[in-house]
Formats: C-alpha cells, structure tokens, sequence
C-alpha cells in the first residue's frame, strides 16, 4: 500500500564558511549564493514539482523560522516545523517523520534534503528522488541517494555499495571524509558521494529508530499522539520530545550506520555541497574568462576569480583564481585555494573584527 509523498528540508544549521556574508541570523541557505534567490528558496522551488508546494515541510530554529517564513510566504504557517532546541538530525527527522505520518496517513513517505546544496540539473534531480522514494516504499527499507563522484574529493563522506536489490545496491559501509589517497581509491572502486538525500516511509524509519536508536527511542513516545491532536497539543507534544533528548546524534551515526535496511540508489545531477567560496565558481554562471560575479564588478585581464558584492563596485585587474567578498563594510580577500580554510582565518582574527557586520 503506497501513501502521500512529502519532502523535507533540513534549513537550520549555522555556519561560518561564507563570512562576512554568512552570520546566525543569516546562514548559508539564506543566501543567494547560486541565483538570485537563496538556496532554500531554490531547494523549494525544485521540489514543488516532485511533490506539490502543499506537501513541503522546513525545518529550522526559532532564531530563523521569521526568516524563513517571510520568504515563503506561499507555505502555510505550519509548514515550517521550529525544533525547541537543536538536537542533531536524528531527532528532527524522528520528529519529521511523525508529523508526516500525522498529516499524510499510516503509509506517508518523505525524502528529506539539505537547504544548502546547489543542483545543476533539476529535472534529473527529481527523477532521482522519485526513484529513491518508489525504492523505500517497495523495499520497505530506508532509502539514500548517493552522487556518482566527479572527482575523489576529500571533504565529503562516501557510501560504498554492495549487492544489488532491484534498481537499488545494498550499502556495504560508509566512510566519513577520507584522505584525497583514499578519496582517489573510493572513486576508481564505484563508492558514490553521500549527498545527505534519504527517502523512506516514516513508519520504516520509526522502527529502525526503536530498534537501533537508544538516544532517541525512549523520548519518541511523547510524540506519539493521535493523528487528530490540535496544534497546540502537537507543539507540547515536539517540546517534550526534544527536552527528553539527552545526546545530540546524527542520524547517520544514529540510524543508518546501525540499520541493515539500508540501500542506495545513484544520482548525476549536478550536485554540490557549496562548501567554500571557492566552490560558487563550480555553481554559478561564469564569464567567458571563467569568473563567477554577484554583484557589481568590472574585470579585466583576470580569470577563474569569485565576486560576491553586496555593495559598491569591484574592480580586478590582471589576477586570476582570487576570492572577493563585500559585506556591510567588510572586505574579505583570499584564494579559491586559501577559502577552504576560512575557519584558520576567522580563529586568528579578532573577535570584534569577526563579528563587524
């Protein structure tokens, strides 16, 4: 028996690694770092499609719900789920899961994705996701995309496939940001990316969490309410939920690490984690000398470059691979190479500097 299809979009973390534009009341997915609009509202957009803007949930802090909602002002108010406090993701997505179930029925499945990733191909991506959710339902397992690799990168997690199951593979194991050797060796084996993308039906996933997810799984009980309760009820219900979760877990390490009902299914459609400044060169629309701009900026004889302005004109002039950020009266100067480590910067900065927005 197959039920409602939703999507879920994780939008609440907080990060550095876009300073000076990035701040905690204006993350990374906040930002328009690919198109004119953030890459939540970009995550949105290429969702409605899949599933239908009804059947979108978002969540996120109290400090960014506001935010979020104002630009979103097409998703009904109860749509974005605000976490009483951060508790990893095994906990927002238990919490997830049970909403979904309430409002779509016993049978309910939801993929769930990152607010903060670039895609280059929309429709590919939806086919993807479709896929992995058709997976979870007939496999009764729970279900990840993994990304065919386009190099071996090392600072993301990979997934190495094992025995096929229909359309799917069996996940052998996963192994979490390894060194670019390994990277290398991972990539000429067939291991895929960890995109962060699952699909499963919500009571496959409730289960596993029973089963596997001591941290978790004795505080679930105070969110299993009835699928009638009011708002209020359900809002008391996530609070109870959150104050009785004692260790902050990922659901990586939490739940699929410990499940042998996990598959994977692989994607190629442009995907990017858009970790560093340097990266936006591989996700925005370039020049023809290769320079990838935001803002107001004259380029000459300078290739391969990042500008993001938020103010004021930029002007280059015979460089090439340099980063460039403009923000509220901060300049930030760098390589695309030295962006990766931007946290090395931030700790040797002052602090009144870090926080001059």
């Amino acid at each position: 028996m197959s039920g409602a299809s939703y999507a879920v979009v994780l939008a609440g973390g907080i990060g550095s690694r876009f300073w000076p534009v990035s701040t905690p009341e204006r993350p990374k997915q906040l930002l328009p770092l690919v198109t004119e609009r953030s890459l939540l509202e970009d995550t949105v957009a290429r969702l409605e499609p899949l599933v239908g803007a009804e059947r979108i949930l978002i969540l996120t802090s109290a400090l960014l719900a506001p935010a979020i909602r104002s630009r979103m002002p097409h998703l009904a108010a109860d749509q974005v789920l605000v976490e009483p406090r951060a508790a990893g993701t095994a906990a927002a997505l238990a919490w997830a899961s049970v909403e979904v179930r309430r409002r779509g029925g016993g049978a309910a499945a939801l993929v769930s994705v990152h607010a903060d990733a670039a895609i280059g191909d929309d429709a590919a991506f939806r086919e993807t996701l479709q896929a992995a959710l058709d997976v979870a339902v007939s496999a009764e397992s729970l279900c990840l995309v993994g990304i065919v690799p386009t190099e071996p990168h090392p600072g993301l997690g990979y997934i190495e496939p094992g025995a096929a199951v229909g359309a799917a593979r069996k996940v052998s194991r996963f192994i979490e940001k390894p060194d670019r050797t390994t990277a290398a060796a991972l990539v000429a084996s067939g291991a895929l990316w960890n995109s962060g993308i699952f699909a499963w039906r919500c009571e496959d996933f409730l289960a596993e969490v029973r089963a596997h997810t001591p941290e978790l799984a004795d505080a679930l009980a105070t969110l299993e309410g009835g699928d009638d309760a009011a708002a209020a009820e359900i809002d008391a219900a996530a609070v109870r939920f959150f104050g009785a979760v004692h260790s902050t877990i990922s659901v990586d390490v939490g739940v699929l690490e410990r499940s042998s009902r996990i598959l994977v299914v692989p994607g190629q459609f442009g995907w990017s984690d858009v970790g560093t400044w340097g990266a936006l060169r591989d996700v925005r629309v370039r020049d023809a000398a290769g320079n990838a701009v935001h803002g107001t900026a004259d380029l000459v004889e300078a290739e391969n470059n990042v500008v993001h302005s938020s103010e004021g004109r930029v002007v280059l002039y015979g460089v090439q691979d340099l980063v460039v950020v403009v923000q509220d009266g901060v300049t930030l100067v760098t390589t695309v190479a030295h962006s990766a480590e931007l946290k090395t910067l931030l700790d040797a900065l002052p602090k009144r500097v870090v926080e001059l927005r």
